[in-house]
């Protein structure tokens, strides 16, 4: 478990995080998402006792990281962004190497190294330079150094950062089966990942937590409107003309190409209190044209965090616009 309470970090007269607060229950997977800059690497920092807070309380397994530090470090597995790999190493040496620092005694370390290497597999690659390891294989290697000691925390920082597809899902799939016995802190940019894997997410901007929810609760919730792609066999002028003035519809714009010679696709944006898709059919079918297509476009995660993004700079920007016409008065 981990609490946060008013967790505020100033470098210099800069505040990268202010009055941070949140919480993250055993066997959780939480996406800590933000903007570059946001204050998300900070806060891991100073949860895996990195660096120290400015103000504020934080506790991990009911443990102060101001007072208690080195406990917690021995019961968190941490991969930061860039993994401090030391690359002239073979992939058994170095993790023989974390093994040793986190104190795992001796008689265990050969199980230990075997074992992790095995869950995130690596169990093919042990005796190689880890400098010749592709990407994937040296984010493996990251994860595993995070896993040696078994910790039931896990604060992972980009963990698939400059990987291919088919690296982030192999990734992807590790992460997931962490959360079997562990609590997991995930950063990301990759927000089709956070849907997938993530029972719960958290969003920050400009050092502040502005929304906190799981996905499809975060993504229900917050659009404004609803939309609706449909394709039509009859000229694009005319559907969106005619669509344009049924009730409940808020404006119809091309849906780009979907669409051939003689069919037309369009986006329908109405009101949630208003379910517009039986009407729009009927219209449709009405005009004598033949409906092709007719689905719901539904609220990505994404969307979610780029309209959070967007209205608090909105909101900054207009209170500074009221502000200079109030000094100007």
């Amino acid at each position: 478990m981990i609490e946060v309470e008013g967790l505020t970090k100033f470098y210099g007269r800069l505040a990268a995080i202010k009055d941070v607060n949140f919480r993250v229950e055993s066997g959780e997977i939480v996406g800590f998402l933000g903007p570059n800059g946001a204050g998300k690497t900070t806060t891991m920092r100073i949860l895996t006792c990195f660096c120290p807070a400015s103000a504020g309380e934080v506790r991990v397994l009911g443990m102060d990281v101001r007072n208690e530090s080195l406990k917690i470090r021995k019961k968190v597995g941490y991969l930061p962004e860039n993994v401090p790999l030391y690359d002239w190493m073979r992939v058994r040496a170095y993790m023989d190497f974390v093994a040793r620092a986190k104190g795992v005694a001796a008689a265990n370390r050969c199980a230990e190294i075997d074992r992790v290497a095995e869950s995130v597999g690596l169990s093919q690659v042990m005796d190689k330079i880890i400098r010749w390891l592709s990407k994937g294989y040296r984010q493996r290697v990251g994860l595993a150094q995070a896993l040696i000691g078994d910790p039931p925390i896990l604060i992972l920082d980009e963990p698939t950062i400059g990987l291919d597809p088919k690296q982030i899902r192999e990734i992807r799939r590790l992460i997931k089966g962490f959360s079997q016995n562990r609590t997991v802190i995930l950063s990301t940019h990759i927000l089709p990942e956070v849907s997938q894997i993530c029972d719960r997410v958290i969003i920050i901007n400009k050092g502040s937590i502005v929304a906190e929810d799981s996905p499809a609760n975060l993504t229900r919730g917050h659009g404004k409107s609803s939309r609706t792609q449909i394709l039509v066999r009859a000229p694009e002028d005319e559907v969106r003309s005619f669509l344009s003035t049924l009730d409940g519809v808020r404006s119809v714009v091309p849906a780009g190409a979907t669409a051939t010679n003689d069919e037309s696709g369009v986006i329908v944006e109405a009101g949630f209190e208003t379910d517009v898709r039986p009407e729009l059919a009927r219209a449709v079918l009405g005009k004598g044209w033949d409906l092709l297509e007719l689905r719901p476009i539904h609220v990505s995660l994404e969307d979610v965090f780029i309209d959070l993004v967007t209205e608090e700079t909105e909101d900054e920007a207009s209170a500074g616009l009221a502000g200079q016409k109030e000094e100007a008065s």
